[in-house]
């Protein structure tokens, strides 16, 4: 991750391990501050009292002990392993090795486990909730990133993800209330995003406006008519119109038992788990098969797909188009899943941080995934946090998610190379 050149690594004739071709100090940068955070946070301004971290649920099939840390205790083992990780990626960074991503990851779950421990000093944390919560904030941005990497990939930067959420939300809410049916509803929301990304397409593949003034203003317009589509129509007949219909929990058999995960991943609305299919489809798709080889042509190098037969508008037009329609579903999980009745703006930005996710990724799907899921666990952190009266600052905890945001596509990726005609109209010649 701490690569900045698009360059492919080289072998490293003495060790075996990827070699850079040019050295970047921006991973090891980002250690040392979470490093001194740390030691500020759990050494220099220490929180006396153990934090029990609750495991277990009454419906498991075994119910795992809870585990308590001291909390001045913990901070230092934390504050001297996170010291250990950062000379770590210090030593190999200066010797132009590349420093291997389950580094990062060990560093990211020790900092969390060091700062939950001393955010929660004296009080019980109920890890399979701050966990079900994070996987529910991050279903729509895994949508929305999906749709993404498809658009971008093509060729195309889809800026338009928080419109095409909110028109999957506000068609979603209506139909499902109009019809009683959250499946009709989940259908309306896929027709919904299409439609928003056909405006995208348009203007950017056929009339080559800027793909990004195209997008905001695409978000302005949803933002602005689904506003007053919602105080001009919902809000009189909400009792109509606005019902609230939303999928039931379906627990998968066996599967929902097992401890801590069970109840995360497979106690569930459909939703949730068509985002694990789409995750599943996208990537086999993107990476093995025609479909997928085009796409990426097209998005790489459109002239010279061009010249071997490819339709480059074609294959554009209708891959962003397809590209909202996930989108689309990840609108529909606000009102279908986890809220019901539609409300004004009740996005709230997640298109943008959807899009995020899509660079902190690097167009690639599953990292994109898993980018999403970490700023899921950041939105969700201010919840179980506050739920608990936690002593942090409330307006830290508002911040978090952003400043998570901010970090990993400034902090971590850089200058990390997307699709080559990303953004880039294509002219036949």
């Amino acid at each position: 991750m701490s690569t900045l050149s698009p360059t492919a690594p080289s072998a490293s004739p003495v060790a075996g391990r990827p070699v850079e071709t040019t050295r970047s100090w921006k991973l090891a940068i980002g250690y040392g501050v979470f490093t001194l955070i740390a030691l500020v946070l759990f050494a220099l301004l220490p929180r006396t009292g153990t934090t029990t971290f609750r495991l277990a649920n009454s419906g498991d099939f075994f119910a795992l002990p809870d585990v308590p840390l001291p909390a001045v205790g913990a901070g230092i083992v934390v504050v001297v392993l996170l010291a250990i990780l950062t000379v770590y990626a210090v030593v190999e960074t200066r010797a132009v090795r590349r420093v291997p991503v389950w580094v990062t990851a060990v560093f990211a779950v020790v900092f969390v486990i060091g700062f939950l421990t001393w955010a929660a000093a004296g009080k019980s944390l109920p890890i399979p909730g701050l966990l079900l919560g994070a996987l529910s904030l991050s279903v729509p941005l895994v949508f929305g990133a999906l749709g993404g990497v498809i658009s971008e990939r093509v060729g195309v930067v889809n800026i338009a993800i928080e419109g095409q959420f909110l028109a999957g939300a506000f068609s979603s809410a209506m139909v499902a209330s109009i019809t009683g049916s959250p499946w009709v509803g989940l259908v309306a929301a896929l027709v919904a995003g299409t439609l928003v990304s056909f405006i995208l397409a348009a203007f950017s593949i056929k009339y080559l406006v800027d793909q990004v003034i195209v997008g905001v203003v695409i978000n302005a317009f949803i933002s602005g008519l689904t506003g007053f589509l919602y105080s001009q129509v919902l809000s009189p007949n909400e009792t109509t119109l606005n019902v609230g219909v939303r999928f039931p929990i379906i627990p998968i058999p066996v599967l929902h038992q097992i401890p801590v995960i069970g109840p995360v991943f497979f106690e569930q609305r459909v939703t949730v788990y068509l985002a694990y299919v789409a995750v599943a489809v996208v990537t086999f798709g993107l990476f093995k098969t025609r479909w997928g080889l085009r796409l990426r042509a097209v998005g790489e190098h459109p002239q010279a797909a061009d010249t071997v037969g490819i339709n480059v508008t074609g294959t554009r037009f209708w891959n962003v188009s397809l590209a909202g329609a996930i989108a689309g579903l990840g609108g529909a999980y606000f009102t279908l899943d986890a809220v019901g009745p539609f409300t004004k703006d009740m996005t709230a930005g997640a298109g943008y941080i959807a899009l995020a996710a899509v660079i902190f990724g690097r167009w690639d799907p599953i990292k994109a995934t898993f980018a999403a899921l970490l700023f899921g666990f950041a939105s969700n952190l201010q919840n179980t946090l506050g739920a608990i009266n936690s002593p942090v600052p409330s307006e830290f905890l508002l911040m978090l998610p952003y400043v998570v945001t901010i970090f990993a596509v400034a902090g971590l990726v850089g200058q990390s190379r997307g699709p080559a005609a990303s953004g880039k109209p294509y002219i036949k010649s």
